[in-house]
């Protein structure tokens, strides 16, 4: 008997765990966020960005053997009690330039729910819900909708989206 794969769908989940003295300044990225919704100004590339971005796509690599390149990052805020509506990162007539994952960081955070939706062969439609906290992040396959829930009643929650092409294996 013989087993072939012939797709898999995975999740990525860990703490960005920078050297001491490099950590992330998640301030700085909270503040661009804000400038921008603030603003209407692109969401700016800074050296923070890179660090997280280089951090991101280096541990990916030496962990999984694939190289994932860098697309697109934009910043949100979530007002307390609020879920998004479905997001998507794909363009479903455009595949061929749409990323192939998606990246959430946890900015600022606080009782923060990521649920991402999933086919699981016949069983369509399938749900799987990810806390985010902060200097956290999750990547999942771009084509997978998800939404986003700030579960608390008192503070905003600030999250990163970045998208990245890959290389296989």
């Amino acid at each position: 008997m013989e087993k072939k794969i012939l797709t898999e769908q995975s999740l990525y989940i860990g703490d960005v765990s920078m050297p001491k003295d490099f950590e992330i300044n998640r301030k700085e990225l909270a503040h661009y966020i804000l400038h921008c919704k603030l603003t209407g100004e692109k969401y700016p590339h800074s050296r923070t960005q890179d660090m997280l971005t280089a951090y991101i796509s280096e541990n990916f690599n030496l962990k999984y053997k694939q190289k994932l390149i860098y697309k697109e990052s934009w910043g949100d805020i979530y007002k307390p009690l609020q879920i998004t509506p479905p997001i998507s990162n794909i363009d479903p007539v455009d595949l061929k330039h749409s990323p192939d994952y998606t990246m959430l960081y946890g900015i600022e955070v606080e009782d923060c729910i990521v649920r991402i939706y999933y086919d699981d062969n016949r069983r369509k439609g399938r749900s799987w819900d990810i806390p985010l906290e902060n200097n956290k992040f999750i990547i999942f396959p771009s084509s997978n909708t998800y939404y986003i829930t700030n579960n608390q009643k008192d503070s905003l929650n600030f999250v990163q989206t970045t998208t990245y092409d890959h290389t296989g294996r």
